[in-house]
Parts: C-alpha cells; sequence; structure tokens
C-alpha cells in the first residue's frame, strides 16, 4: 500500500468514526461491517442502502443511506476511497458553513 492510499484510507476510517460519535449505538455495527470477515455483506449492505437513500420520501429511508452505502462500497474498492472520503469531507464542511451562517442569522432576529 502506499503512502497516499494509506492516507486516504485512514480519512475514510476518520469518517466513520465520526459516524461512530455522533450516532451512540452504532458502534459495534461499523465495527463490524468494516472487518474483513464482513466482506461479503458489506457490498449488498451498501447496495440496499444506496438505493434505499434514493427512496428518501418513504419513511426511516433517507438520504443519509446514500453516503454510508458509498463508503461501505469505497473499503471493498480502493478507486472510490478517495472521491467518497473527499466528497464527505466537503459536504460536511459546507454543511457546517450553512449550519454556522443560520445560527447567526437567527441570533440576529
Amino acid at each position: 500500500m502506499t503512502p497516499r492510499s494509506q492516507r486516504i484510507r485512514r480519512r475514510l476510517s476518520r469518517q466513520f468514526d465520526l459516524i461512530r460519535r455522533m450516532v451512540p449505538g452504532t458502534g459495534r455495527f461499523i465495527d463490524w461491517l468494516e472487518a474483513d470477515s464482513a466482506r461479503l455483506i458489506r457490498f449488498p449492505v451498501a447496495i440496499v442502502m444506496i438505493l434505499g437513500g434514493l427512496m428518501a420520501f418513504l419513511p426511516f429511508l433517507g438520504l443519509w443511506m446514500v453516503p454510508m452505502g458509498l463508503m461501505l462500497l469505497a473499503l471493498d474498492l480502493p478507486f472510490l476511497q478517495g472521491p467518497v472520503s473527499g466528497l464527505i469531507v466537503r459536504v460536511r464542511r459546507r454543511f457546517a458553513l450553512v449550519w454556522r451562517r443560520l445560527s447567526r442569522r437567527s441570533g440576529q432576529s
């Protein structure tokens, strides 16, 4: 594994760690999905999550499932690791920026 691919893999792992911290109770499930022994189940779960995310109009299903499914796919498809982790980081930063702007605006009223 090259230093660049190791760095990209660590960035993807940090995104999973962030989910573990933000959504209590998901830690063991994510640990299980990240393990090499879950490789055969990870791909179908990722596809189901992506398809479920595209049906966000249904109860429980939502757009949150698309990035999670892409992250799971990226664990097995190294060429997706860089683009997916980069996209997740950019979306998180953009969301934080919009959230700060909305918070400031509501505080001025």
